[in-house]
């Protein structure tokens, strides 16, 4: 049966059940690729029991604790213990494709992704018209005209989306569909922005970052941006609105909203200014993305580009998994913490989100009488919890904790708090890249690359299975582009001790559920403060992990070290992802090491006022392997190679 006919009756069916159960039907969908529809199938071996709150606890200690009754309860839930087995991989893989933690409401609801310039009849014609071919870049035509800053996106006008098809699937990547009683709702999964389907196979590399998704340009086209407006720079003081359009404030005040066509207009060129494979996860009311990381995790940490994802359960990576869903995914729930985090009146906060909410259940009308934290609750999926996505609230909310931003953790009902986040910390740290092949004259260039390496000193930070030394450096001493490096300072201003609960507690969890204290201190509290920006530090970027170099360019975490193929014309991200064109691994890591090219690289970041908007450089990490350090352009080539060919840990230890 040829891909069009199946495509037919595929839809066909699909009308008719949509049709014959009409609005009683709830159904949703998700692409999860089997092997073979992966470039890279093979995993590393489990060798890990338990993760104790980071620490890797292997079979043979496992089994020696489970003797005594003092082993036993090191090994308990209430002391922060997962269980790893093969059943908990499997169900990480699974929520790493498919679980939304119930962001689609947000996103669809209040954010309005299916109510701009994008429709959902446009997508599915976009995934028609690619007949089974699949594509890392599904260019999607425009439902309507939208304005974003200077530029008009006009109907009939092709998005490139950067949204990943995999061939043979009508089905796009990370992208859940659900079906409720009539509403159509699109939520996100890890796999949007850390599985990629290969140009060339068309199949998924897991873990690979999504290098050329246009999440930013995304938001920007939806109907709502304003509602993500606390990521950005765009300030509502600046766009006054009609004081009949007044919020009554939590001390009884009267507060004109900003104007809604106005704030909305600033909000989506904010986020359009973010590069393709970038996402701006800091509530700090400064634009600042940052490049998406790769999810090949293991000995990796700390996590997130600062390192503020540094502990509890697998060492910090839990906290980076649930910060996605538990924060970045859901800009409602950050009401209460408005005044410490925003400055803003919690009331004033929410009615600028919702006044432009996509459904007419959540939107904001001040004529209604009601509150903005009373629209919210009536139509709130999860009443008894804050915001609309699926938490756990921890005793301390909303303060922050070093292991969450809020206090909260996303969680599913049926399964223990946090286990979806813990499984997907464990399929994580099991994957590799695909295996980068080799002959006799490569192998001997990787050879002389590795000798480059370390004549250049980068094993000095670059040390370890994963090629990082787990620090976080100040950013005094790094030098790269600062303004990541203070996102979280308010947050120091209401902070708690650090915990979760006991890994066993039920969803929802009961009022006397028990926690459990992380311990923190010494070095490894002022790494984390460090990481945090916090006791009168100035924050820093952490060492990333080397693994799978070849699939994440651009590189830095501000994207700004990008060049393509023809490095003399395709400079910086405004002469690459801005202009459509992949940057070449190779030609960009050159760039990292060789002052000449990087400086033209930043040159170009300086002349772009988008990448300027977007506060991307390219700047820092000034540790060269070019001519004035030394080294040959052989050299400098053989480093670079060396450098792509990491696919794996670089020395036997025990995962996940």
């Amino acid at each position: 049966m040829g891909w069009p006919l199946r495509v037919f009756i595929a839809s066909a069916a699909f009308v008719g059940v949509a049709v014959a159960v009409g609005s009683l039907a709830r159904f949703s969908y998700a692409p999860m690729p089997d092997d073979d529809g992966l470039l890279n199938p093979g995993r590393s071996a489990m060798e890990t029991a338990y993760d104790v709150l980071g620490r890797r606890v292997l079979r043979d200690e496992a089994e020696r604790l489970n003797r005594t009754p003092e082993g036993r309860a090191a090994l308990a839930p209430d002391r922060g213990a997962v269980a790893i087995d093969a059943a908990l991989v499997k169900r990480g893989r699974e929520a790493f494709y498919r679980e939304t933690f119930g962001n689609e409401v947000f996103l669809s609801d209040v954010m309005g992704m299916l109510d701009g310039g994008l429709t959902p009849y446009e997508v599915a014609r976009a995934l028609l018209l690619l007949k089974g071919e699949g594509t890392p870049n599904l260019r999607v035509r425009m439902a309507r005209d939208v304005t974003v800053g200077d530029r008009t996106w006009k109907k009939g006008e092709l998005v490139p989306t950067g949204l990943d098809v995999p061939r043979g699937s009508p089905f796009i990547l990370g992208i859940r569909t659900f079906y409720d009683r009539g509403r159509l709702r699109m939520g996100i999964t890890c796999a949007l922005c850390h599985a990629a389907v290969d140009p060339a196979s068309g199949k998924v590399v897991e873990g690979a970052p999504n290098t050329d998704l246009n999440a930013g340009l995304l938001m920007a086209l939806a109907s709502n941006a304003s509602a993500y407006f606390m990521h950005g720079s765009a300030d509502p003081a600046a766009h006054p609105g009609d004081p009949s359009r007044s919020v009554t404030t939590e001390d009884g005040m009267k507060t004109a909203l900003p104007d809604r066509a106005a704030f909305e207009a600033a909000a989506k060129v904010e986020v359009a200014s973010w590069p393709a494979g970038s996402f701006d996860s800091s509530a700090d009311r400064e634009t600042n993305p940052t490049s998406i990381p790769s999810s090949f995790s293991a000995y990796g940490e700390p996590y997130s580009w600062s390192g503020r994802a540094g502990i509890g359960p697998f060492k910090g990576l839990s906290a980076l998994n649930n910060n996605v869903h538990a924060a970045n995914s859901d800009t409602t729930q950050q009401t209460q913490a408005a005044k410490t985090l925003f400055g803003l009146d919690p009331q004033v906060y929410l009615g600028t989100v919702l006044q432009g909410a996509a459904a007419e259940v959540l939107r904001y009308d001040p004529a209604s009488g009601r509150r903005p934290t009373e629209v919210l609750e009536a139509a709130d999926p999860t009443p008894g919890a804050p915001g609309l996505n699926s938490y756990a609230v921890l005793p301390s909310f909303p303060a922050t904790n070093y292991m969450t931003d809020n206090g909260l953790l996303a969680s599913i009902p049926g399964e223990p708090v946090n286990y979806a986040n813990n499984a997907m910390s464990a399929f994580q740290n099991l994957l590799r890249p695909p295996e980068v092949p080799t002959d006799a004259g490569r192998a001997e260039q990787v050879k002389r690359g590795r000798a480059a390496f370390e004549r250049a000193g980068c094993a000095g930070c670059h040390a370890g299975p994963a090629l990082t030394n787990n620090r976080v450096i100040p950013i005094e001493e790094i030098g790269t582009q600062p303004s990541r490096t203070h996102a979280t300072v308010r947050m120091e201003a209401r902070l708690a001790p650090p915990e979760i609960f006991a890994t066993d507690t039920p969803f929802p969890p009961p009022e006397d559920a028990r926690t459990v204290p992380i311990p923190l201190d010494g070095a490894a509290l002022k790494q984390v403060q460090l990481a945090w920006g916090h006791a009168g530090t100035k924050g820093g970027y952490k060492v990333p992990n080397l693994v799978g170099l070849a699939w994440s360019a651009p590189y830095l975490h501000d994207s700004g070290v990008a060049v393509g193929l023809d490095a003399d014309k395709q400079l910086g991200v405004p002469g690459t992802l801005d202009a459509g064109i992949s940057p070449d691994p190779a030609n960009s890591l050159r760039a990292l090491i060789d002052r000449d090219l990087r400086g033209r690289v930043v040159a170009a970041n300086a002349a772009s006022g988008k990448a300027r908007m977007a506060r991307v450089t390219g700047e820092g990490h000034t540790y060269w392997a070019d001519a004035q350090a030394g080294f040959s352009e052989g050299d400098q080539a053989a480093l670079v190679a060396y450098l792509l060919s990491v696919d794996r840990l670089t020395m036997p230890v025990p995962v996940p």
